[in-house]
């Protein structure tokens, strides 16, 4: 899942538009689902397990939204202060959940359940290093268990061109289907400090 957007503008708007140094771009794909789908075939378990983080500590989940997150240049929950957080955290419509492995945790699922009748996965995603290795199809399976355990009209997500190039397709094969594509333009975090300069090596800063 990407961290730009959450809704979809009409734009209208056709060529090349031109950016200012300091800003990043990507275009943005929504997806939604309205029935459950067929769960996406697992190579087994592995050893993984979802657990259900109730009251996360901020510093807990910003760490692991960065280890995460950081290479796809996901930002704002790290912009938040402690406090904007922890409110997020700690909201009962909000459910944080850790993929983890061995007693460590390499993924994040965020379920946002504050819109009636909708159900979001906000937040998505396993550490980079195990990209393709089943994991995410584990953690698939069991976000739109819960999700759909509610019984809500939709579940949806969105991603964009910052994230891995697969994120699509893979939203695809669980179930989602594309309704929607926005431009997101925002400052680039590396170049504000949120995140390392190094990161994101598929979309390199460009500076002053």
């Amino acid at each position: 899942m990407n961290d730009i957007a959450t809704t979809a503008p009409h734009l209208n708007l056709n060529g090349y538009t031109s950016l200012p140094p300091g800003k990043i771009a990507a275009v943005v794909t929504f997806l939604d689902m309205t029935a459950p789908p067929r769960p996406l075939e697992e190579r087994g378990d592995g050893g993984l397990t979802l657990h259900h983080v109730t009251a996360p500590d901020p510093g807990w989940y910003r760490a692991l939204f960065r280890r995460v997150g950081e290479e796809w240049l996901w930002f704002s929950r790290l912009a938040m202060d402690d406090a904007e957080l922890a409110a997020v955290l700690a909201s009962p419509d909000v459910s944080i959940h850790a993929l983890r492995r061995g007693g460590e945790d390499i993924g994040l699922l965020e379920l946002d359940f504050r819109v009636p009748g909708e159900v979001e996965l906000a937040f998505f995603g396993v550490a980079p290093e195990l990209v393709g290795s089943g994991a995410g199809r584990f953690m698939m399976n069991r976000a739109l268990a819960l999700a759909w355990a509610s019984r809500p009209a939709r579940v949806h997500v969105h991603t964009c061109t910052l994230d891995h190039q697969a994120a699509v397709a893979f939203y695809m094969r669980a179930g989602f289907r594309p309704y929607a594509r926005a431009i997101e333009v925002a400052d680039d975090p590396r170049l504000t400090g949120l995140i390392a300069r190094g990161a994101g090596r598929h979309a390199p800063p460009i500076a002053e």
